[in-house]
């Protein structure tokens, strides 16, 4: 199937559908995942259609602002999320004292450590019970429990956050691009984020390549503000000092 064919079918089902996943695209083109999101990416700079997080909706529809539970992102990418938080978990020396941000790439993180001396502070719950049973020494942010993300935010967690001062700092992303920066969809978990990476020596922000090129609701941080670490250099981005391939 020729791409302007597929971009007419592409179109087709969203104007029946008004949105359509990846995995619809797939399913129904019978092409594969990355011919899948190549198509979406190049109809979203077309202007034909806006990109969102795992698939794309009408250009007149709104933007979605919703986020996926852990639950339902734990197993997305999952084999791409491991060989980053792999790599990552190899940058935490004993003397650290580490900022881990709430996500499911950063919880993938834990099981990498091994009994490491560093100290680490975390706004997930679910992070600090891992570090905890791992013998790390762990401090849990405290303020408002999100329950989709399992993550704690709001003004006490972030008056708790200026209080640190970390030499490392590992944080989720659900969108990188180089004009808005690092997005979520939550502007809570933003300004939780934000806070966390100013009082950061180094931040190394974990995101896989289907993270490219989506902007979601809230910028939390520029595109300079951090070292990313991914799987894959995808087109329009290169590997650098401040984008790192992890292998």
């Amino acid at each position: 199937m020729l791409s302007e064919q597929r971009y007419a079918r592409i179109l087709g089902l969203l104007e029946e559908k008004k949105s359509i996943t990846v995995a619809e695209v797939t399913e129904l083109l019978g092409i594969s995942e990355s011919t899948a999101r190549r198509d979406i990416t190049a109809l979203d700079r077309a202007g034909r259609l806006t990109k969102v997080f795992g698939g794309a909706v009408t250009s007149s529809g709104s933007f979605v602002t919703q986020e996926p539970t852990v639950a339902q992102k734990v197993e997305v990418h999952k084999a791409e999320k491991i060989q980053i938080a792999r790599r990552a978990a190899t940058m935490v020396e004993d003397t650290d004292f580490v900022y881990l941000d709430a996500g499911t790439t950063t919880g993938y993180m834990i099981e990498f450590l091994g009994r490491t001396k560093a100290s680490f502070v975390t706004n997930a719950v679910a992070h600090a019970q891992k570090l905890a049973a791992q013998g790390s020494r762990v401090f849990l942010v405290g303020g408002e429990l999100k329950s989709s993300t399992e993550a704690v935010i709001g003004a006490q967690a972030m008056e708790m956050l200026e209080r640190y001062h970390f030499t490392k700092g590992f944080f989720g992303t659900n969108g990188v691009t180089k004009k808005e920066g690092f997005t979520t969809p939550d502007a809570g978990e933003a300004q939780v984020k934000r806070t966390a990476m100013r009082q950061c020596w180094k931040c190394y922000v974990l995101a896989d390549s289907a993270k490219f090129g989506y902007v979601s609701a809230v910028t939390f941080a520029s595109f300079e503000s951090g070292v990313i670490l991914t799987e894959k250099i995808v087109e329009g981005y290169q590997e650098g000092d401040r984008l790192i391939r992890c292998e």
